[in-house]
């Protein structure tokens, strides 16, 4: 043993450790980009085989040469560096295996959104080891290993011949371009180490963009004096498939499937992850642009507006009155604090002590959030048993995993249904209940789990989103929905999406804008006084 440790203290030649990293780093990590170049290519066995070489070749010799620049130009940091990345490989690595995601902008996004909370639910003896093996050793070994560095010409001749060797195979593959441009998201979502680097940048550049000043939508004006009051609620990873409302087997629902006037419509999302969707919820209209949301513009309006959450995620919200859970324990003592049920805690209080006659309340729950969904209820939920305490060992018995989902469905039937009839019993109010997801969930079917995958890859109980409507009596008349194989002028689409959340709720609380829009609302609009009805413009800044 000694002497092995002897030879491997040995100083090397920058080349041959660079040589060492680059074949290091194509073995031990980019597995899963090779396996989804061979499952995606339409070429034949030949043809299939010099792709596969070709990348081989070409991934050597760039991590090669950024090897040997970032030993040659920085010693010590490059070192430190180097170290770093094999740590994050390793767990990029896990994370790619282990649960199927790719490392593109929305996963980094959804990285940088976690709070350790959220991200100590993924921490596994699996992880751990595959930390040790793949990425600790490694890292050691790039901290410890003597380098004889050379002169500043070898450098040059060896990037130079790196370089080159890469540019011509690309060009030997310029008929693969259309392919490689088909797939560049998801390639460039499995090649390590550039996927997390280079979405990392992507991800705080299209972050800036979405930090940027609200586009102002123009003023709206309330119409009645009349006592009105709207419940937003934004469910978390909900996804339609396992909702007995929509057809599934398990009585998931069993408080709302008996709910007078509930009103289920299909719905999808327009993201498969909290930041977009909620947006999404919250906005005029799908968009890459951040229009002002919802509860800004219902309280620059003139509503009483409050926002609790146990969630992260969501855009810039500019209200007098953002609480969050923690902040709510502070409130009510006695309540639990561990669950989404502090959200609801006082809603009653609160709504009738407002001083305002209109009153919008967004509550942002995480009911439904992985990995460990059998966290995310109280113990009196269980009622499907045996249960998987988080994906990585429900991987193993998808059933336990479906169990634990299914519990956290049952804890969101009995929060709804409890602020169902909550609300029933102010009859001095008009009010309405909404229930819409930001977004589904896999459950281990074609081997994925959670969210975050994107749009025109994800399965689609990852956008399949449960959207559940209740008014109080009188309150408002809803639009018939048209049926999958024909409509007619008037009727809802079969199909709706989030954005139907920010119009329908304008006409709730009785905003008439030029931001309305009655296509997007799943009401009819009231005639105000016999005269005026809401405009029908769409929505403009």
């Amino acid at each position: 043993m000694k002497e092995i440790f002897n030879r491997f203290g040995q100083p090397v030649s920058l080349f041959v450790f660079s040589c060492i990293v680059s074949v290091g780093t194509l073995l031990l990590y980019n597995i899963p980009f090779f396996r989804y170049v061979a499952g995606h290519t339409n070429e034949g066995t030949g043809g299939k085989w010099w792709l596969m070489v070709s990348l081989v070749v070409v991934m050597l010799a760039v991590n090669f040469m950024m090897t040997y620049l970032l030993m040659f130009l920085l010693r010590r940091v490059g070192r430190a560096l180097l170290a770093v990345l094999a740590v994050i490989n390793a767990t990029a690595f896990y994370f790619i295996v282990t649960y199927n995601v790719m490392m593109d902008a929305t996963t980094m996004g959804n990285v940088f959104n976690t709070r350790y909370s959220e991200a100590s639910g993924f921490f596994s003896w699996g992880l751990w080891l595959t930390l040790l093996v793949m990425g600790l050793l490694p890292a050691v070994y790039c901290l410890w290993q003597p380098i004889v560095y050379g002169r500043a010409k070898r450098m040059a001749l060896c990037c130079g011949g790196a370089l080159a060797v890469a540019l011509a195979v690309a060009l030997g593959n310029i008929g693969q371009t259309l392919w490689i441009s088909q797939h560049d998201t998801e390639l460039g979502a499995l090649l390590q180490p550039w996927s997390y680097m280079v979405n990392t940048v992507r991800m705080f550049s299209s972050k800036a963009d979405e930090e940027a000043v609200e586009i102002k939508l123009a003023d709206g004006r309330i119409a009645d004096s009349e006592k009105a009051v709207v419940v937003l609620v934004i469910g978390e990873s909900a996804r339609k498939a396992n909702f007995q409302l929509y057809g599934y087997g398990r009585d998931t629902n069993p408080l709302l499937s008996r709910q007078q006037g509930l009103h289920v419509y299909e719905a999808t999302s327009c993201a498969t992850y909290t930041t977009a969707g909620s947006k999404a919820i919250l906005e005029p209209r799908n968009s890459d642009d951040l229009y002002e949301l919802l509860p800004n513009y219902a309280f620059r309006t003139g509503v009483d507006v409050s926002w609790r959450t146990s969630n992260w995620g969501e855009p810039p919200i500019h209200i007098d009155e953002y609480l969050t859970d923690t902040d709510l324990a502070e409130h009510y003592p006695d309540a639990d604090a561990d669950y989404d049920g502090i959200l609801f805690t006082g809603l009653r209080e609160r709504i009738e002590k407002s001083p305002k006659d209109k009153v919008l309340i967004v509550l942002h729950t995480s009911t439904s959030h992985g990995p460990k969904y059998a966290d995310k209820y109280p113990a009196s939920f269980e009622v499907y048993k045996p249960v998987a305490r988080n994906v990585e060992e429900g991987q193993k018995n998808l059933s336990m995993l479906v169990n634990a989902y299914d519990n956290t469905i049952r804890y969101t039937d009995f929060l709804l249904d409890s602020l169902i009839n909550t609300l029933r019993s102010m009859t001095e109010w008009r009010s309405a209940m909404l229930f819409v997801s930001d977004h589904g969930e896999s459950l281990g079917e074609n081997q994925m789990f959670m969210h975050g995958m994107p749009m025109r890859l994800a399965p689609k109980v990852q956008y399949e989103i449960p959207f559940l409507v209740w008014t109080s009596d009188g309150f408002r008349q809803y639009k018939p929905t048209a049926d999958r194989q024909k409509s007619r002028t008037g009727e809802l689409p079969a199909v709706i999406e989030q954005h139907y959340v920010f119009h329908s709720v304008l006409n709730l609380l009785s905003i008439q804008s030029p931001a309305y829009d009655p296509n997007f609302d799943i009401f009819e609009m009231p005639d105000y006084s016999g005269k005026t009805k809401g405009t029908t413009s769409t929505p403009e800044p």
